[in-house]
């Protein structure tokens, strides 16, 4: 059952004797090594568990020998490399315990190692999921608060000015409510790409939620940069477009707020832009609006309409 277990898991494991014997090794173990269970037992690890150090290219002591001498969990240093039996190299991560008997005696020692490049590439597929929308691959709430708050500072730095662009679709609800929910994320998607292609590549396309978007528009000269932007997103999506199969008009309500002159910190910019966008869908939508606040102090927030075209609703 013990070796069953062992062969499943998706880990090496290499079980050597006091004397640094190989008893056994796991399926993922011949693998790597390139060496059979049945030619491996009983050689000495160091001749199976061959491994170096990537950067100096000299020879690694084996961990099991060290992890019975010390009586102690020990790992391998990081860029260890290991060499396989056809001479390919393999960088790897690697930890060793002691084995002991019922009366507290060291009988052997385990091996356990991965390829530290497949461990990479899940660590790296982690961090994007958690920074990720699901749905759209755009940049999630988290990541954005986090390029909010550099480029926040980039722009006090060089004196320049950002914005803050907070988007919701019309009538989204009749899509899902009439169309499905299916439909509803096809559309989701397709206005996540079209957003995408309005901006630069410093810049920052985020899903906030449900039909929510945020652009982020790092370091601009002046306000009617974020203008010109709002006016090519309205642009885009001015004539019906076909969303899986189906011809929809999709129009978008738009709130502005400017560094500094509408927030001079994450929090109070997205508030801004979030309360100008309601502004626009309450003066008929299909348009945008700058939030007017000037950071002294003041409460409430005014606005004016920076541009707006003629209104029209989402077709089923």
């Amino acid at each position: 059952m013990a070796q069953i277990t062992l062969d499943a898991i998706g880990d090496a494991v290499l079980v050597v004797d006091p004397w640094g014997k190989l008893l056994y090794l796991n399926k993922v173990a011949e693998t790597m090594t390139g060496w059979s269970r049945e030619e491996a037992l009983g050689r000495p690890v160091e001749q199976v568990f061959f491994v170096f150090d990537g950067t100096t290219r000299e020879r690694v002591r084996s961990p099991a020998q060290q992890a019975i001498d010390e009586d102690q969990n020990v790992a391998l240093a990081l860029g260890s490399v290991l060499v396989r039996r056809d001479g390919a190299d393999l960088t790897i991560e690697d930890s060793a315990a002691p084995i002991h008997d019922h009366h507290g005696r060291i009988v052997g020692a385990v091996i356990v190692f991965h390829d530290a490049r497949q461990a990479g590439s899940v660590i790296q597929k982690m961090s994007h999921q958690a920074q990720h929308d699901f749905l759209t691959d755009l940049p999630n709430r988290m990541l954005l608060l986090e390029r909010l708050t550099q480029a926040i500072g980039m722009a006090n730095r060089h004196q320049k000015q950002m914005a803050l662009l907070f988007l919701d679709l019309d009538h989204f609800k009749q899509v899902n409510d009439s169309l499905g929910h299916a439909m509803g994320d096809h559309l989701l998607r397709d206005v996540a790409a079209e957003i995408s292609n309005c901006v630069r590549a410093t810049d920052t396309v985020s899903r906030h939620g449900g039909d929510e978007f945020v652009i982020l528009l790092t370091e601009i000269e002046k306000r009617s940069d974020a203008a010109q932007i709002a006016e090519k997103v309205l642009a885009r999506f001015s004539t019906p477009r076909m969303v899986d199969g189906r011809q929809l008009q999709v129009t978008m309500s738009m709130g502005i707020a400017v560094y500094p002159e509408n927030g001079m910190d994450a929090d109070t910019l997205m508030r801004n832009a979030d309360s100008a966008m309601y502004t626009a869908k309450k003066s008929g939508r299909n348009s945008y609006h700058f939030c007017e606040q000037k950071m002294q102090g003041k409460t409430g927030v005014s606005v004016r309409t920076g541009s707006k075209r003629p209104a029209s609703q989402t077709s089923q």
